[in-house]
């Protein structure tokens, strides 16, 4: 019998559409008929479930051109709807979705999650973002996105609302003494008057805290402003990490900026995204992402690639070397994956068509193919040098490459005692070992 070990491994996953590579929808057995059927998004989660995974993630975009033929309407419910219906059919794993501070009303938002939260008995999470796209901004009255450090400091402002909001009365106030006449305790149910540079919020919340004290807060943007908000409100972080040295180098980001910080020793979880072809071969497993990348539609993955890099590379050479690119210090889009990027191209020195290849299930997250053993060989090199808490599962296609984690990697991390066997608590920071943590009461 293998023992289990303390320290054990977390993962998420993030559901998109049917699958990350930008060909999932072209494969005979692809599930695209399925992506508007919440019957479809619930089936995944207790999947993920039947797993024992941490929790289901959705990431969200707020505009769909809907120009192109091959354009994916992968976002087609609100995160925070699809979740709800999923959290009906599940019992156990933690649902996460995105928020946008750019956007978004921080007393609907935090009422929506601490709702669900309620639902659910505490398996609610939040990945904080500030958006990326001017197109998203005309869906909101604007015309365009503010200007990055503008909306970093409107998401400083949002995360300490947030935090106001879930923590603004508890349910022990609800007194319902019906003999005394007494319904609920005013004198610990108060407004909190928040008059800040964005927002002004009078409070409380109409909702309490939650059974978990508040949802899990993640965050995901790699810049100096992503990392420094991180470290002052995230209890994990997702990262974009193509290789090990790319991953301590957003450790050590992170971990210098929180030293910065009022809580000098907290630790922040960090959740690489990770992107698997399993086979009991290798080569089974290889010719899987083979036959995804035979059907990759390169018109698209122009596209997708000239988002990421923030200029047009649809006339570039497939079979020429990849055009020198500007350094990340001169680039004003997403950075994180932009370095991701950047280290590829170092790495590999790609045509345009082999770096298409390594982009086109995920964007650069860190990429394992192989047999069970081999690929949990490498998670756990990343787990044992401390850059990753986790992963946040990528799967090429859904369900299929999810079912082969389940079925095949899932059984040979616990056979080396570095996953759970079943769920041993029920909320979302049970799942992350963070229920030990103290929660701050609202200022």
């Amino acid at each position: 019998m293998i023992k289990t070990k303390e320290k054990q491994l977390h993962l998420g996953v993030l559901l998109y559409g049917c699958g990350h590579h930008q060909a999932a929808w072209l494969m005979p057995d692809s599930s695209i008929e399925q992506i508007g059927d919440i019957s479809y998004y619930q089936s995944l989660a207790q999947l993920a479930e039947k797993g024992y995974f941490d929790a289901v993630f959705f990431a969200d975009n707020q505009s769909f051109q809907g120009k192109d033929c091959s354009d994916m309407p992968a976002f087609w419910f609100d995160p925070v709807v699809n979740l709800t219906a999923i959290s009906q059919v599940t019992n156990h794993v933690g649902l996460v979705s995105t928020i946008s501070s750019t956007f978004s009303n921080p007393f609907t938002a935090s009422r929506q999650l601490l709702s669900l939260d309620h639902i659910t008995k505490g398996r609610v999470g939040w990945n904080l973002v500030t958006s990326m796209t001017d197109l998203e901004a005309l869906n909101h009255s604007m015309e365009e996105l503010p200007p990055h450090d503008k909306r970093y400091e409107k998401a400083d402002e949002f995360a300490a609302l947030m935090n106001k909001l879930f923590l603004s009365w508890d349910s022990n106030e609800f007194l319902h003494h019906r003999e005394e006449r007494k319904l609920i305790n005013p004198s610990n149910i108060q407004p909190f008057n928040h008059d800040g540079t964005y927002f002004k919020v009078y409070g409380p919340s109409t909702t309490p805290r939650s059974p978990q004290g508040k949802p899990v807060s993640m965050q995901a943007g790699a810049s100096k402003q992503g990392i420094a908000l991180a470290a002052k409100y995230a209890d994990a972080v997702y990262s974009v990490s193509w290789n090990l040295k790319q991953a301590k180098k957003f450790r050590e980001k992170l971990d210098e900026q929180v030293k910065q910080s009022k809580v000098r020793n907290r630790h922040i979880k960090v959740f690489p995204g990770l992107v698997t072809y399993v086979g009991h071969t290798r080569e089974e497993a290889l010719a899987k992402k083979a036959a995804l990348d035979k059907k990759l539609p390169i018109e698209t993955a122009l596209k997708q690639l000239s988002f990421f890099i923030q200029q047009d590379c649809s006339k570039w050479e497939m079979d020429n070397k990849v055009p020198q690119l500007p350094p990340v210090e001169e680039f004003t889009g997403p950075v994180g994956r932009y370095e991701t990027i950047l280290e590829i191209i170092n790495d590999t020195q790609p045509t345009v068509r082999e770096l298409l290849g390594y982009l086109n299930a995920g964007g650069g997250h860190h990429t394992l193919i192989g047999t069970p053993a081999e690929i949990v060989d490498q998670m756990e090199v990343w787990f044992e040098a401390g850059v990753a808490d986790g992963f946040n599962l990528m799967p090429p296609t859904l369900p299929g490459s999810l079912e082969d984690f389940v079925e095949l990697i899932v059984p040979e991390m616990q056979r080396r005692g570095i996953f759970r066997r079943e769920y041993e608590g029920h909320t979302f920071r049970e799942h992350l070992g963070l229920s030990s943590i103290a929660v701050e009461t609202a200022k």
